[in-house]
C-alpha cells in the first residue's frame, strides 16, 4: 500500500563506480580449485549490477560420493533483511576447457528478494561428469562457474530514478498499478500536459476536484525527485471505500477521464484539446455490387479495439478491422428503390488522429463457456507504423506514426502487475515504469519482449503471460508538438505557486509531526464538560472536547499558566489546576480510570493540587509534573459564572479536600453529575444533605443514601476518612419506588457493567453506516429487537438480525426469531473494548414466519426493459416456482393500471437469457442455487422475474413464440446490458419485429436508426433484413439448435471494456 512519506530502504553499493554498478546486465566467474575435495559452501566476491550484490554460491550436495552433485545458485544482497526485491534473468554455466565442447548452461527466471535470495539448481551437475576429463569440464582439479545475469530496476532499494532517468514513478496503493501506467503515458503526451495545467481549478475544492488533483499530479511528475503519491487522485475521484482500489479495465478509465478532462476544458481557451489530440474518423459503408448504390455513416473514435486471436501483426489486425463482408442471398441488402442487392459491408479509415491508442484485445469473454479469457499469443508491433492504405483518402500529411508507449500486463484473466514502456521524446531511447521505479531499457525490451508467446528460453514452451495490452503511437509529422518540452515557465504562475504552496504547507505539517516528541499535549477540562456523563466518572476521555494546548516540554510550568489564564480570561484567584494522577509505573502507568464501566473514562479519585501561588514550583519544567506522559490532562476548577465573587473559596492541602457529586435518578435511570466542593477533612456528608437537595430540586430534609464507587458509606463519619483529592460520592434519595427497573444505585451501577455499545448495520444498503444503541449483554433478543424497533421506527418483530463475520465485519449466518440465548451469545468478539457489529433486514412479514419460509434472491425487471433490480423472496419451503411468483407479486412495483399483474419467471446468464424457464410446478427445492445472491454467484446464473404484456398473455405456440433478445456491438465477445423476451409471428416480416423491440425499449426513431437486427445461431450473428419474413421453426426445437434474436448496437451505459462479469461496476469519478 502507499504510503506518502516512507522513506526507501538505504541499500547503498559500496563501490565507488556507480555507474559501473548500476548497469543493467554483467557477467562474472568463481573458478573452484581442489574440485574434487570439495566439502563447504563457496560464494564468488560480489559483483553490482542495478545498485545490489550478485555472488556465485556453489555447494556440493548429497550426502554419498556415488550421488553427489554440484549445486549452482545465484544469490543476490544476501546481507539485507529490509523489504527489497528485484527480478532477473540468468544463464547459469560450467565452462569447458575444450573450445569445441560447449558449456554446461541452465537458465533462470527469478524475482530475488530477502526470504529468497538465491535462485539455481540443487543438483546442476553430477560431480561424476564433472570429474570425467573427456567432458573437458575440468583441468588441474579446477572447473570455472560462470553467469550471466540481466536485472530490472530493484523496488525498495537504492535506486534514483530521477538521478538515473530524468524521470519518477508513481507508488501504488495496492492495485492502482493500471492506474498508474495510463497516468504516465498521458503525462508524457506532454500537447496534453500543458493543456492540463491551463485547466480553470482557481475555485475548485481541493480535495473533490480531478481537474486539480491530476494537475497536482502532473507538476510533482515534472519537479519532484521522488515518486509521487496518487491518494489525493483518487480521493478526488470519490473512491473511498476498497473495492474502488480492484483492478479495472484500461480503456475504460481512459475514456472516463478524458471525458471529465473534456468537460473541464470547454468554455476555455483549451477546449478542445481531447478530441484534437486523440479523435479520429471512420467510415461504415454498405456499397451494392450491381448498382449504383451507397449508404455510409461517419463515426467518430478515440481507440481502437484489434483483434489478435490468429493475427501476426498489428498489420493484419488492421487488414481485419477493414476486412469487408458479402451480403448475398438470404443476407441481401435493402436498397430502397433498387430493392434486395448484393452488397459489400465494411469500415474505412476517415482520419487518423495525432495520437493513436490501440486497445489489443488479450482480455476477451466468451459467453458460450462463461469464462474470461486471456490470449497470450504472440502479437507483433513496430516501432514505426504507416496507416494510409486503411484511409479512404490521403489525408494532408502521411499517416506515419512513431511507438510511443507500450503498457504491459503480467498476469492471468484473474488480475496481475501492469507496467509501461515509454518513449519519452520520441527518439528511441525507452524508459520502463514499474509503479515508483523507472529505469532507462534497451528498446528490444520495450517492444521485442512485449509481443507475448511462448518462453522457450525458461519454461519449456509454456506461454508468456506478459505481454502488450495497449500501443500508443504518435503521428510523425506532428511530433514536436505533441512532445514538446514542457518548462517550468510553462505552467501558468498561478498553479505553480498554488501547488509550491501546497507543499510548503505539507512540508511545515510534516516538520510539525516530526518536532511532535518535543512537545507535550496539555488538555484542560472544564467543570462544564462533566454533564451529560452517566457513568460513575466524571468524563469519557475519547469523547471530552478538551481545551488543547501545545507547549515544549523543556517550558517552564508558568508559560502553561499564563497561556491558561489569557486563553479562559480568569485571574490566578479564580482558578485552581487539578492534575489527573497516573497509576502503574512512573514510564507506563495510565490514568486512573475505572476497569468495571463501559466507558473506561477517567475517575477524579487521584487528583493533585498544582499550587500555582508557589513561585519554585512554576519554575520546574512541565514535565517535572506531567511525569513524561503526552497528552497531560488537567482540570481547570473556576467559580460558576453566574456567582459573583473575587475568589474561590480557601484550599489548603493539609485542611481540605475537593469532592465531586453525582446524583441516581431511578425513574429515568440516570446518574448525573451535581457539581463539586471543597469540604473540610472533618466534615460529614450528612452536613451536605440540605445542600445537595437543593442542586437536584428536593425538599431540603430528603433522607439520603451515599455510595462510593459501588460501596454503601456511612453519612456521619468525616470526610476524610472516605475520600482523598477528587473523591466521587453517589447519592440518591433513601426512599424506594416501587415497580421501577433499576430502583437504586447499585442496580444501576451492576447493570452498567454489562452495557455495551452495539452499532446496527442495515445489510441491503451499501456502504451504511448504521447506528449505535448501548445495550445489557445480557439483553434477550425481544429486548434488543425493541431497542432497535423504536430506533428505526419498524415493528421489532419485522426485524431479521445476523452476526457479523468478525474478521471482515461483513453479514453473517441469520439468527433466528426464536432465539433463546443472551446478546453476549450473539455477539462474535469476546473483548469487551472491541466495536461489536450486527447487521439487520426490515421484512414483510413476521421474522417467527420465516421459520417455514425460505429465502429467494432474485433480479426484477423494471417496466423499462433495460435494468434490473434484486429482490428478496420468502415463498414456503416447500412451494414451487408458483408460490415463488405469488410471493413476487406482493413486492414488485407493476408497470401502471393497466398492468396484466401477471409475472414470469426465467434464468439469465450473464447477458444471455434462457428461455423458457422453469415451470410453475417446479419444486423450490430443485432451484436451492438461486437462494444465495443474485449478484454474487460465481456462475453469473440468476433467476429474473418480470411483468408479462398484455400482448404476451396468450401465446398461440403454431403461429407465436416468444424469444430472446441479446445486445452486442460488433461480435459476439461483447455481450452486455439486459437482455429481452419478444413476441414473434410466423411469417411477419422482421421490420414488424423490430418495432415491437422498439416499442418494448422506448427508444427514439432516430437512435433506433443505430440498432441492426440479427438471428444468433451457432456462435455467429447473421442480419437480416426488414423486409425478411420470420421463419417460426427457426425458433422452436431444443435449446442448442434454436436460434436467438440480437441488437447489434454501441453499448451506451459504458464505454467498450474487457470487463468480464455483468455486475462488475463500471468506472467511476465521482466529482
Amino acid at each position: 500500500m502507499e504510503t506518502e512519506e516512507n522513506e526507501t530502504p538505504d541499500i547503498t553499493p559500496s563501490d565507488h563506480n556507480m555507474e559501473d554498478e548500476l548497469r543493467s546486465e554483467a557477467t562474472f566467474q568463481l573458478t573452484i580449485e581442489n574440485f574434487s575435495k570439495m566439502s563447504e559452501t563457496m560464494l564468488s566476491e560480489a559483483h553490482y549490477v542495478r545498485g545490489l550484490p550478485w555472488k556465485i554460491m556453489a555447494m556440493p550436495r548429497s550426502s554419498n560420493d556415488k550421488d553427489k552433485s554440484l549445486g549452482f545458485f545465484l544469490q543476490c544482497n544476501a546481507e539485507c533483511d529490509s523489504n527489497w526485491n528485484c527480478s532477473a534473468t540468468a544463464d547459469l554455466r560450467l565452462l569447458s576447457f575444450k573450445k569445441e565442447t560447449p558449456p554446461v548452461s541452465r537458465k533462470i527466471k527469478h524475482v530475488f528478494y530477502n526470504k529468497e535470495n538465491d535462485w539455481g539448481f540443487s543438483t546442476f551437475q553430477s560431480f561424476a561428469d564433472i570429474l570425467d576429463p573427456e567432458k573437458g569440464y575440468i583441468q588441474n582439479d579446477t572447473i570455472v562457474l560462470e553467469v550471466h545475469v540481466q536485472a530490472e530496476a530493484p523496488h525498495n532499494a537504492y535506486w534514483d530514478s530521477k538521478k538515473l532517468t530524468g524521470y519518477v514513478g508513481l507508488k501504488n496503493q495496492g492495485a492502482t498499478c493500471y492506474m498508474n501506467s495510463l497516468l504516465q503515458t498521458l503525462y508524457f503526451t506532454n500537447e496534453l500536459r500543458k493543456a492540463v495545467y491551463k485547466m480553470p481549478t482557481e475555485a475548485d475544492d481541493s480535495s473533490k476536484s480531478v481537474a486539480l488533483a491530476l494537475q497536482r499530479v502532473f507538476h510533482e511528475l515534472q519537479s519532484s525527485n521522488k515518486p509521487v503519491g496518487t491518494k489525493k487522485l483518487t480521493k478526488s475521484f470519490g473512491w473511498e471505500t476498497l473495492d474502488s482500489f480492484m483492478q479495472h479495465d484500461v480503456q475504460e478509465f481512459l475514456r472516463v477521464l478524458l471525458d471529465k478532462l473534456e468537460i473541464k476544458m470547454k468554455g476555455t481557451s483549451i477546449e478542445g484539446t481531447i478530441p484534437r489530440l486523440f479523435a479520429g474518423k471512420m467510415i461504415s459503408f454498405i456499397k451494392c455490387k450491381n448498382v449504383n448504390y451507397k449508404s455510409t455513416k461517419t463515426e467518430t473514435f478515440y481507440d481502437i479495439q484489434l483483434n489478435i486471436k490468429g493475427k501476426k501483426n498489428v498489420y493484419e489486425s488492421f487488414d481485419d478491422y477493414v476486412s469487408t463482408e458479402i451480403l448475398d442471398d438470404e443476407n441481401k441488402y435493402d436498397a430502397g428503390e433498387y430493392g434486395l442487392q448484393k452488397a459489400e459491408k465494411g469500415v474505412i479509415f476517415a482520419s487518423f488522429p495525432p495520437v493513436l491508442h490501440l486497445h489489443l484485445l488479450r482480455f476477451q469473454y466468451d459467453p458460450m463457456t462463461n469464462n474470461s479469457v486471456k490470449f497470450n499469443d504472440r502479437f507483433e508491433f513496430h516501432e514505426k507504423i504507416n496507416l494510409d492504405k486503411y484511409l479512404e483518402k490521403p489525408e494532408e500529411t502521411p499517416a506515419n506514426y512513431i511507438l510511443h508507449a507500450v503498457l504491459v500486463h503480467s498476469g492471468d484473466n484473474h488480475g496481475g502487475h501492469y507496467v509501461v514502456f515509454i518513449n519519452p521524446r520520441g527518439d528511441g531511447n525507452w524508459c520502463k515504469f514499474d509503479d515508483d521505479v523507472v529505469s532507462a531499457v534497451p528498446k528490444t525490451a520495450a517492444i521485442d519482449q512485449n509481443y507475448g508467446g511462448t518462453e522457450d528460453d525458461f519454461m519449456l514452451n509454456v506461454r508468456n503471460c506478459t505481454n502488450a495490452y495497449m500501443l500508443v503511437y504518435v503521428r510523425e509529422a506532428q511530433m514536436k508538438t505533441i512532445l514538446q518540452e514542457i518548462a517550468e515557465e510553462d505552467i501558468p504562475s498561478e498553479l505553480n505557486d498554488k501547488l509550491n504552496e501546497e507543499k510548503r504547507m505539507e512540508m511545515a505539517k510534516r516538520k510539525e509531526r516530526n518536532e511532535a516528541s518535543n512537545y507535550i499535549n496539555v488538555n484542560v477540562i472544564l467543570e462544564d464538560y462533566f454533564d451529560g456523563h452517566h457513568a460513575n466518572d466524571l468524563f469519557n476521555p475519547d469523547a471530552t472536547h478538551y481545551r488543547c494546548f501545545k507547549i515544549k516540554q523543556n517550558s517552564p510550568l508558568h508559560e502553561l499558566v499564563s497561556l491558561i489564564q489569557s486563553t479562559f480570561k480568569v485571574s490566578p484567584l479564580k482558578m485552581r489546576l487539578w492534575s489527573f494522577s497516573y497509576m502503574g509505573s512512573h514510564s507506563g502507568g495510565q490514568m486512573y480510570h475505572n476497569s468495571t464501566s463501559g466507558s473506561g473514562g477517567l475517575l477524579s479519585n487521584g487528583l493533585y493540587n498544582i499550587d500555582i501561588n508557589d513561585p519554585e514550583l512554576l519554575n520546574n519544567p512541565v514535565t517535572y509534573l506531567s511525569r513524561d506522559h503526552n497528552p497531560w490532562t488537567l482540570f481547570l476548577e473556576m467559580p460558576p459564572p453566574d456567582l459573583e465573587c473575587a475568589a474561590l473559596p480557601p484550599y489548603s492541602a493539609n485542611v481540605h479536600l475537593l469532592v465531586f457529586f453525582k446524583y441516581y435518578d431511578p425513574v429515568n435511570k440516570s446518574l448525573t453529575y451535581a457539581g463539586s466542593r471543597i469540604v473540610v477533612h472533618d466534615e460529614k456528608l450528612i452536613d451536605l444533605v440540605s445542600e445537595l437537595n437543593e442542586l437536584i430540586g428536593m425538599p431540603p430534609d430528603t433522607a439520603l443514601d451515599f455510595y462510593k464507587t459501588k460501596v454503601k458509606v456511612d453519612p456521619h463519619v468525616p470526610v476524610a476518612t472516605l475520600a482523598k483529592n477528587g473523591e466521587i460520592f453517589i447519592f440518591e434519595r433513601n426512599e424506594k419506588l416501587p415497580n421501577l427497573e433499576l430502583p437504586t444505585y447499585l442496580d444501576y451501577y451492576n447493570d452498567l457493567q454489562f452495557r455495551v455499545e452495539v452499532t446496527f448495520i442495515d445489510k441491503n444498503i451499501q456502504n451504511d453506516n448504521g447506528f449505535t444503541i448501548e445495550l445489557s449483554i445480557n439483553s434477550t433478543y425481544d429486548q434488543m429487537a425493541k431497542a432497535v424497533g423504536q430506533r428505526i421506527n419498524v415493528d421489532p418483530y419485522e426485524i431479521q438480525f445476523f452476526k457479523s463475520v468478525s474478521y471482515k465485519d461483513i453479514p453473517g449466518p441469520a439468527i433466528a426469531g426464536s432465539f433463546e440465548g443472551q446478546l453476549k451469545d450473539i455477539l462474535q468478539s469476546k473483548s469487551k473494548n472491541s466495536k461489536k457489529f450486527l447487521f439487520y433486514q426490515r421484512l414483510s412479514m413476521n421474522i417467527n414466519d420465516l421459520e417455514d419460509k425460505k429465502p429467494f434472491k432474485c433480479m426484477f425487471l423494471l417496466p423499462s426493459n433495460k435494468d434490473m433490480k434484486e429482490v428478496t423472496l420468502y415463498p414456503h419451503k416447500n412451494g414451487t416456482v408458483k408460490t415463488l411468483l405469488e410471493e413476487a407479486a406482493k413486492v414488485v412495483k407493476f408497470s401502471d393500471s393497466n398492468s396484466t399483474k401477471r409475472l414470469r419467471i426465467c434464468e439469465q446468464h450473464s447477458s444471455k437469457l434462457i428461455w423458457p424457464g422453469p415451470s410453475e410446478n417446479t419444486s423450490l427445492d430443485k432451484l436451492q442455487v438461486y437462494s444465495e445472491s443474485a449478484s454474487q454467484t460465481q456462475t453469473q446464473k440468476f433467476l429474473r422475474i418480470e411483468e408479462v404484456p398484455m400482448d404476451e398473455m396468450d401465446i398461440d405456440e403454431q403461429m407465436e413464440a416468444l424469444v430472446p433478445v441479446i445486445h452486442f456491438h460488433k461480435n459476439l465477445f461483447t455481450m452486455f446490458g439486459v437482455p429481452l423476451l419478444i413476441k414473434v409471428c410466423d411469417q411477419e416480416t422482421y421490420k414488424d419485429v423490430k418495432n415491437r423491440i422498439q416499442k418494448k425499449l422506448n427508444i427514439s426513431q432516430y437512435e433506433w436508426e443505430k440498432y441492426k437486427l440479427a438471428i444468433i445461431q451457432n456462435k455467429s450473428a447473421n442480419p437480416v433484413d426488414d423486409n425478411d419474413k420470420v421463419i417460426l421453426e427457426k425458433f422452436q426445437g431444443d435449446e442448442s439448435s434454436r436460434c436467438l434474436l440480437g441488437l447489434d448496437h454501441a453499448n451506451k451505459s459504458a464505454y467498450p471494456t474487457t470487463k468480464l462479469n455483468i455486475f462488475e461496476k463500471s468506472i467511476k469519478i465521482y466529482n
